[in-house]
């Protein structure tokens, strides 16, 4: 079914902030009634020429939001993203056609920006493929069972001369940027953080609509003094009945930029007196958990899916803002039904750096835009793609030659939610 011609998609107004948040709270299922304090409180982060809402006789039925965001590329490049989210058709008004009107406006705008890319998380697997979107990072959660890990609590204290320490959330304040800025650097997917997202990670921020449980900051400092790891969790407070403790350590962030950082916190989670079980929070799938454990089944998965999403806007910019670590030429035949970026071009990537340039050649490869943006932080296979019937060989071993120069030795990860 289509849209009815008087169902207006469109910028928001100020005035229409309430109602649009409304629809948001309606799409998401969460209680619809929309304090002042919300809206004082959202307001200065919506940007209305960057909110869109449809509306039926006035009423706000469907919602879109978007902001401008980095993403790191492979190799460590930020690339201008437009990052997606609040993303709602009401149950009355779905079918008609409501998504494609606001992401096409969107879309646009952002290309019109000079965006290389545009990213989003998805609730819904099948939603954002037929908009050109694919999953370009995963994450895992794991559940470890202390106990059953077989770690010596005598080496809850770092073997090398580094150090743990609790800090306040102010300390957090000052000293998770610039450690986050190390982090970007040098993970393909990690996007960048405002001031907004430290406040509220550490309370200084707080919003009426999420309930607020103060967690405990702990770094990891280096032998020379350096931070090199943060980590935020919180605790429980369950005992079994015959005074045992049994209480759960939930991770809500953990980053590192060194090895000797990321297994020291882990290893001071489970070391903590009473926890017998620490939730991992969303990890990358080749974390260093849980294969530093003594016994790596005491981590149980309980968690895998799809994280971020991309969408390439403009193919030449995004295949050259990112390394190779090989080098070879490939021709590319890349399909997008909406017409933002695609055509015949030419791959050649080295070392060095890497162009991509229209051209006539006949193509190794063919396939869609969302197959190439799954493609281009490393994570996926084009080997896997085509035997998937999702990319198509033309050039028997090309999958094989795209995996060499796309893929990376550490899949791409991003620790945030948005």
């Amino acid at each position: 079914m289509s849209a009815r011609p008087d169902i207006d998609v469109r910028p928001i107004r100020e005035d229409e902030i309430p109602d649009w948040i409304r629809a948001v709270h309606t799409g998401f299922l969460r209680a619809p009634e929309v304090s002042d304090r919300e809206v004082a409180e959202r307001s200065p982060y919506i940007v209305p020429s960057r909110t869109l809402g449809a509306f039926d006789d006035r009423r706000c039925v469907a919602t879109f939001r978007s902001f401008a965001q980095e993403l790191t590329a492979v190799g460590g490049a930020p690339v201008p993203a437009d990052a997606i989210t609040n993303v709602t058709v009401t149950a009355t008004h779905r079918r008609r056609g409501l998504l494609t009107r606001m992401m096409g406006q969107d879309l646009a705008a952002a290309k019109e920006r000079g965006d290389v890319v545009a990213t989003l998380i998805a609730a819904e697997y099948p939603i954002y493929g037929r908009y050109g979107f694919g999953p370009a990072t995963w994450a895992t959660e794991w559940t470890v069972d202390v106990p059953r890990a077989g770690l010596d609590p005598r080496l809850s204290v770092p073997p090398d001369g580094g150090r743990i320490d609790l800090v306040t959330g102010e300390e957090v304040r000052k000293l998770g940027p610039e450690l986050h800025e190390r982090l970007r650097a040098g993970r393909p997917g990690v996007v960048d953080r405002d001031e907004r997202w430290w406040q509220l990670s550490t309370g200084a921020l707080r919003q009426d609509r999420f309930p607020w449980t103060e967690p405990f900051h702990a770094v990891y400092r280096s032998a020379d003094g350096t931070v090199e790891g943060l980590v935020t969790y919180v605790c429980d407070n369950t005992w079994a009945d015959a005074k045992q403790p049994l209480n759960t350590a939930t991770v809500k962030g953990l980053i590192a930029v060194s090895p000797a950082a990321e297994r020291a916190l882990w290893r001071y989670l489970c070391s903590i007196d009473w926890v017998t079980t620490v939730k991992s929070g969303w990890r990358s799938p080749d974390d260093l958990l849980p294969f530093f454990l003594p016994d790596p089944r005491a981590a149980r998965i309980t968690m895998q899916a799809d994280w971020l999403w991309v969408r390439i806007l403009h193919v030449e910019r995004a295949l050259e803002a990112r390394t190779y670590e090989g080098e070879g030429t490939l021709v590319l035949e890349v399909v997008d039904p909406d017409g933002l970026t695609g055509g015949r071009l030419r791959l050649e990537a080295s070392a060095g750096g890497a162009s991509c340039t229209p051209t006539r050649q006949n193509p190794d490869l063919t396939l869609g835009v969302g197959e190439l943006s799954a493609l281009w932080l490393g994570d996926e296979s084009a080997v896997r793609l085509a035997a998937l019937g999702r990319v198509r060989e033309d050039r028997a071993g090309a999958g094989r030659v795209a995996d060499a120069l796309l893929r990376t030795s550490r899949r791409p990860w991003c620790p945030d939610v948005f």
